[in-house]
This record gives structure tokens, C-alpha cells and sequence, in this order.
């Protein structure tokens, strides 16, 4: 772990970073590269130790964090399962059911 010293985060400012978090969540507020990083910086952790945490490459997270990555669902569910988040496909809310972009 990272030696330097981290200042304290007052808990209830802690539980409004992941309220705020999960709410942008929910309303797709978040690219994948914006969610990362969130994760990362509520868990107040450099790329180094949150790679290592996650099992993931720290180029790896460098990549998916600037947003020039194309990571595989596995990796995306390593980083997910810290925060109890499931991955998968998800509507875009364009198109109809069991269709590609509403065509058939």
C-alpha cells in the first residue's frame, strides 16, 4: 500500500461520494471510464493499489480510465465487484426489445 499519508474523509461526506455514485449509476450518468475512476477515487486508493486490489494490470486501469481501452467483461467485473456492481448488457432505451437498434 501506498505510504503516503491520505488525509481523513469525514463519514458522512464518504456516504454522500457513493449515494452520489450509485445514483449516477442508475441514470447512466457515467461512461465506463468516468465510473472507474469514481470507484477508484471513493476508495481513496492510487492506480497502483487499485490495480493490484482488483487483480488488474495498472496499465490496464490507466487505459480504461482514460477511456482508450477495450477491456473484457471480466476485467470490468473485477473492478465492478468492489462496489457490488454486475455487469452486463444493459438497453440503451433506443430500440425495441430483442432487436438491434429497433431493426429486425
Amino acid at each position: 500500500m501506498d505510504r503516503r499519508a491520505k488525509k481523513p474523509v469525514a463519514p458522512e461526506v464518504a456516504a454522500k461520494r457513493r449515494e452520489q455514485f450509485y445514483a449516477d449509476i442508475a441514470t447512466n450518468a457515467l461512461t465506463i471510464s468516468e465510473a472507474v475512476l469514481a470507484m477508484r477515487k471513493i476508495s481513496r486508493l492510487t492506480q497502483a493499489e487499485f490495480a493490484k486490489h482488483r487483480g488488474i494490470s495498472v496499465q490496464s486501469l490507466k487505459q480504461i480510465e482514460a477511456g482508450t481501452a477495450n477491456p473484457t467483461v471480466d476485467t470490468l467485473q473485477k473492478i465492478a465487484d468492489i462496489f457490488g456492481l454486475k455487469i452486463g448488457f444493459v438497453d440503451s432505451g433506443g430500440g425495441e426489445k430483442g432487436t438491434a437498434k429497433g431493426k429486425r
